[in-house]
């Protein structure tokens, strides 16, 4: 009794599945859990949910709770009136991220100088080695500001597509008599 096995659940490493045959089995059964937790979900919460996915032979699969053009249009009409409301009350999300970006550099540079300090004062007569880690914060810095300003961009031109051009004034009508 003491050397049995026990047999359950395990865990098991998440790895992309090699044989073709087992990845359409697994992408079935997958699927199907998933659009049943989907529907669940819905039942549960009354929340509208789509699920949508692409199979690994290319065909397009979706579970709805509703029509999913209704949830896509939904889901964008309050991304946008998200984005307004914060652009009319003067705090965009990106700006937020850009300060806080800013808070982060300021702390890594100042801990940054105190490790150079450390290491002179260790160390006087050999040169400071190269901070491998705060190269990668850097690259990793460099890469949010690029997203960021990808974001902010984008919200830029979508606000220049809202505005309509085909708005013009009625042409006042001479008044010959």
């Amino acid at each position: 009794m003491e050397n049995e096995i026990k047999k359950g659940k395990k865990k098991i490493e998440i790895k992309l599945i090699e044989s073709e045959r087992a990845c359409v089995v697994s992408f079935s059964k997958r699927k199907k859990t998933l659009f049943q937790d989907a529907s669940k979900f819905t039942a549960r919460t009354g929340a509208d949910v789509g699920v949508m996915l692409v199979s690994p032979g290319g065909k397009p699969c979706s579970y709805c709770s509703t029509s999913i053009d209704e949830i896509i249009d939904k889901f964008f009409k309050v991304k946008l009136e998200d984005h307004q409301r914060d652009y009319v009350e003067g705090k965009s999300n990106d700006f937020e991220a850009l300060e806080n970006l800013h808070k982060e550099l300021q702390a890594c540079n100042e801990k940054d100088e105190k490790c150079i300090l450390m290491h002179k004062i260790m160390h006087p007569s050999s040169e400071v080695p190269p901070n491998q880690h705060m190269k990668e914060q850097k690259l990793a810095w460099k890469l949010r500001v690029e997203k960021i300003k990808k974001e902010t961009q984008s919200f830029i031109l979508v606000e220049h597509q809202n505005f309509d051009l085909n708005v013009a004034p009625e042409p006042e009508e001479d008044e010959e008599s």
